[in-house]
């Protein structure tokens, strides 16, 4: 029997989801796939990865979900091209269905998938699912993309409807899903990673928060943001459904959501910026990148509380706070002069939300790199940083509970007075700014 394929990537789900909506309404029976893609599980050195646990686990319910309409999920392991080889050889399939992946390793993936299926004479159809606005959808009126959130986000808001914000009814298609016989899966162990024993965070929208979220966001003691991240980086939720809540709750929240949409859009423009400053200029800097200050900051051992504190919440629970992850980016770049790229590794090594477009924009405005950036003078004092947000050291003390006083704790690796004068001096000499 003719099939068509509907291929799960970051969109975890199948409550309105645009791809499996559109392969679902074409009246052929559909058979939905994952692929654990051993390109991508070979470059993790750590075995007890909780992402890779977090998609496991995610990926098993919605195969029960499947089942429980008398059909399944088909859980594969190897390169794509190669699954896909094998799905040929056994189904006859007519189409494959999926959503886009905006990042250069996606993108290049992807046309390598249907450049093969062509050769068999499958047709291949991508849609946007994991952002509001994709790639040219907001532009200047010139054509150009913005590298500038304040006038993005402005013409972001002036576009958003009702169309943009409605769900994807799947289930009025669910019929056609392919009936297919329940079956076991690879086990974690089977595919080289441990099986944790691990709490993440809840995908339900706590509305009780985002009614707070301008006054608390900032504050990392308190449970102040959604912590939705994780859901929305692998799609266990969709963009569209928390939009909606943003657009009708708040619209500091909804700013949030049209940043990663912001980043989204210039990782596709500025490939570059996945290995290069988006300003070229900043690449002249020479960075210090000494090897022994940069593993304090990794442990949390600089000296400076909120930075420690920052850093031990990541390296204990794969989150850092919005707040704190600015602050720590700001004290590795500017602070110590070490190469933004090195905290972007280690950040992207160790997030559980860790998408590539958010976390390269982000640690690029903070080294002032990226577009839109702060500037290369603003230097964050970790010490006005604490008493504005951690006033009572109740976030600081939670991860860093030796810490009792400036006096009693680890001497800083450097004095914030001088590290700010020679982080102005350095970016001026290389960026050949003149007083």
């Amino acid at each position: 029997m003719k099939k068509a394929i509907f291929w799960h990537r970051r969109d975890l789900r199948i409550r309105d989801n645009a791809a499996l909506f559109h392969a679902l309404k074409n009246k052929v029976q559909v058979l939905p796939i994952f692929i654990f893609d051993v390109d991508i599980l070979s470059k993790l050195d750590n075995k007890n990865d909780a992402r890779v646990n977090f998609i496991y686990r995610e990926v098993k319910r919605l195969k029960e979900e499947y089942e429980r309409h008398g059909s399944t999920l088909l859980v594969m392991y190897g390169k794509p091209q190669e699954v896909f080889q094998k799905l040929v050889d056994r189904h006859e399939i007519i189409s494959v269905f999926t959503n886009k992946d905006y990042e250069p390793c996606g993108i290049e993936r992807d046309q390598s998938i249907q450049e093969f299926l062509s050769s068999k004479r499958i047709e291949f159809h991508s849609f946007k699912d994991q952002v509001i606005f994709e790639e040219s959808e907001i532009c200047k009126d010139d054509g150009k993309p913005y590298t500038v959130f304040t006038p993005y986000s402005k013409k972001w808001k002036s576009k958003l409807t009702q169309f943009y914000l409605s769900a994807y009814p799947t289930f009025k298609y669910i019929s056609n899903l392919s009936k297919e016989r329940p079956y076991e899966i690879k086990s974690l162990e089977e595919m080289g990673f441990n099986e944790l024993e691990l709490t993440f965070p809840d995908r339900k929208v706590n509305r009780a928060i985002l009614k707070k979220y301008k006054e608390q966001r900032d504050i990392p003691s308190i449970r102040g943001t959604s912590r939705l991240s994780l859901h929305l980086r692998f799609g266990t939720l969709s963009i569209r459904e928390l939009a909606l809540e943003g657009h009708s709750m708040n619209e500091t929240w909804l700013n949030e959501l049209i940043w990663r949409d912001f980043y989204m859009m210039i990782l596709f423009h500025f490939p570059h910026v996945v290995h290069s400053s988006f300003r070229p200029k900043y690449d002249r800097i020479v960075w210090r990148n000494n090897l022994e200050e940069f593993e304090a900051w990794c442990k949390g051992q600089t000296g400076y509380p909120i930075v420690d504190a920052g850093m031990r919440e990541l390296n204990a629970t794969g989150f850092m706070h919005n707040r704190v992850r600015m602050i720590v980016a700001s004290f590795l770049t500017k602070h110590l002069l070490i190469d933004w790229r090195w905290g972007e590794a280690y950040f992207a090594e160790k997030l559980l939300d860790f998408e590539l477009a958010s976390n390269n924009g982000g640690w690029q405005w903070a080294s002032g790199s990226g577009c839109d950036a702060a500037p290369y003078f603003r230097v964050f004092n970790p010490s006005l940083q604490t008493k504005r947000f951690d006033p009572e050291l109740k976030y600081i003390k939670r991860w860093v509970p030796e810490f009792e006083d400036p006096f009693s704790y680890i001497k800083p690796i450097v004095d914030h007075k001088f590290a700010r004068n020679r982080a102005i001096d350095t970016y001026k000499k290389f960026l050949n700014y003149t007083e």
